[in-house]
């Protein structure tokens, strides 16, 4: 075998890597803008250049693809969660760090929430096709470890006196569907920025957790 021969798989590699990242980020931009169901395969196809059979050798399906998007929507915003508190040992101060930190995002990761906001509800469906279903298992996970990561920090603030004793998990749900509900209408450069809407749902998530004012000084 000649060295170029033996290199071939390496350099193959990135360029798998990549494509397979051009064709999530197509993907996302299509299942945001258009809706899932009415993006066709082939569609996502076009946008990065290949033939739709192509797309099979890094996705399953269309609903594969989907799967690995929500996992990666999931995955950031648990990340940037844990990383909001992992500063902050009081828990009042986690909290507004925690709402402050989920509007700090780009364009490109609103449109994985509003792709993770719509088609949600498609991880409570099990799949035949092995890859479907590993990758929709890996998504309903994450999804399900951020709110149980959510209702933690709540049962911490509850047990420090900083918000009224309640149903931690229900009151976490309750904060994930008010925040998730923004990002079924709101749009990168819409009519109503990004920072009037992080300032007027800052302030009704706190009054939904009851959170004083005070608590934080």
């Amino acid at each position: 075998m000649s060295s170029a021969q033996k290199d071939e798989p390496a350099r193959r590699q990135p360029a798998d890597g990549a494509k397979r990242s051009e064709i999530i980020a197509a993907a996302t931009e299509r299942f945001a803008r258009d809706g899932y169901n009415s993006t066709k395969w082939a569609d996502i196809a076009t946008d990065v250049g290949v033939g739709p059979t192509a797309l099979y050798h890094y996705f399953g399906s269309k609903q594969h693809c989907l799967f690995v998007i929500l996992d990666e929507a999931a995955q950031d915003a648990l990340e940037r969660f844990e990383r909001a508190i992992g500063k902050h040992s009081d828990p009042a101060v986690a909290l507004h760090a925690v709402v402050a930190d989920a509007f700090d995002v780009t364009p490109r990761e609103v449109q994985r929430l509003r792709v993770l906001a719509a088609e949600h509800g498609l991880l409570a469906v099990p799949r035949k096709p092995a890859r479907e279903e590993q990758a929709r298992q890996l998504a309903r996970a994450r999804t399900r470890a951020l709110d149980v990561t959510w209702a933690t920090l709540l049962a911490r603030a509850m047990e420090r006196g900083v918000i009224p004793e309640g149903d931690a998990r229900l009151l976490a749900r309750a904060v994930l569907g008010l925040y998730n509900s923004i990002w079924q209408w709101y749009r990168p450069n819409g009519i109503v920025a990004l920072t009037r809407i992080a300032e007027f749902f800052s302030d009704r998530t706190m009054a939904l957790i009851r959170l004083a004012p005070e608590a934080v000084a």
